[in-house]
């Protein structure tokens, strides 16, 4: 498994994380926090698919 790919995997499991916490916390504002910090892992795994895609010499 290469390195990009470790990292691709490891952004989507902490976006599933926070949105599993943000999914049961019953404080608002933590709610959002995670709400957020897991729609900036998202982000982050899309761009690394990308990345990958990229390397790999295949449309993203």
């Amino acid at each position: 498994m290469s390195a990009l790919q470790a990292k691709l995997e490891r952004f989507e499991i902490l976006a599933n994380e926070c949105e599993l916490i943000a999914s049961r916390t019953l404080d608002g504002n933590n709610r959002e926090l995670y709400q957020r910090l897991g729609g900036h892992y998202r982000e982050l795994a899309i761009d690394m698919k990308s990345v990958i895609a990229t390397i790999d010499g295949t449309a993203a």
